[in-house]
């Protein structure tokens, strides 16, 4: 700059914003993987939360978790973070945002009546997917999930769709998750919005929609504006009472999406119910 004549000086701009428009923008080829590589995703994990992989009162979600890293390596792809699943039920233990991630318990036995989660991530042909999905264990005689757990979910769902429909071109990260808060509030929903780029790495270039622990904005990366080709993880919870358990729950949904000229939409779809895990016992069952 103290070289340059006076008349080019304001011509210098950075070139940060043109670094992360290559990073994030997604090609038409990458979008025809992507799909692919996120059906795989949910397929992995409707196997993982089956009765093919999970007995209750035999398998623990240590037992899971090294089940999803050899399937993942089984299918010659790899993670770029360490797969988790973590159990709510109905006992005295209140919510705790980061016992589903790093502090929890290493073995947790699975059991008739509980709520499973599972955090996953893997990556192909340079691309990366999150994904957060849930499963029931049922008790003896049930068909399906409680129906507060079923409404908890369901508000996890309604959620997502007040984020995805804050997506306008050039608002801001922090525009999207004050526009976003807002609505769910006067839904009254208890809300925590925590959504990223994703691409060629898991946590991507991008505009920063919220942290779990930064409600009321991102400062810098929160800043930067949505543009058309990119694509996120819409990763989120909701809290919920649930009467039967007589506590509050989070439904923590994490899918992949894509965000062009015609709007938002996911990638392979998301979980809209959910997986029900049967209560059976060794090899003795009906």
């Amino acid at each position: 700059m103290q070289k340059l004549p006076a008349a080019f000086k304001s011509k210098v701009v950075s070139a940060e914003p043109l670094g992360v428009a290559w990073l994030e923008t997604r090609t038409e080829r990458e979008m025809q993987y992507y799909t692919q590589f996120v059906n795989m995703t949910h397929k992995i994990i409707e196997e993982g939360f089956s009765e093919k992989v999970i007995t209750p009162g035999v398998t623990t979600t240590d037992d899971v978790v090294w089940w999803f890293r050899q399937k993942i390596r089984d299918l010659g792809l790899d993670t770029w973070f360490h797969t988790s699943v973590a159990v709510q039920r109905s006992d005295s233990n209140s919510f705790e945002h980061l016992r589903a991630f790093s502090d929890r318990p290493k073995e947790d036995l699975i059991r008739p009546g509980d709520l499973l989660h599972v955090d996953i991530g893997i990556t192909y042909l340079r691309l990366n997917t999150d994904i957060q999905q849930h499963a029931y264990v049922l008790k003896p005689g049930e068909k399906n999930a409680p129906a507060d757990l079923q409404k908890a979910f369901a508000q996890s769902n309604r959620l997502q769709d007040i984020l995805t429909s804050q997506f306008v071109l050039g608002r801001t990260g922090n525009q999207i998750l004050k526009g976003a808060l807002d609505q769910a509030k006067a839904e009254g929903i208890v809300a925590s919005i925590y959504t990223h780029p994703l691409g060629l790495h898991g946590h991507a270039a991008g505009p920063t929609i919220g942290m779990w622990d930064m409600q009321n904005g991102v400062p810098g990366s929160g800043d930067y504006p949505l543009y058309y080709n990119t694509a996120y993880s819409i990763e989120l919870n909701s809290s919920s009472d649930i009467p039967s358990w007589k506590k509050s729950i989070r439904i923590m949904l994490e899918e992949d999406g894509y965000f062009d000229q015609s709007g938002f939409r996911y990638i392979n779809g998301r979980q809209k119910q959910l997986y029900l895990i049967p209560s059976v016992v060794g090899n003795n069952a009906d």
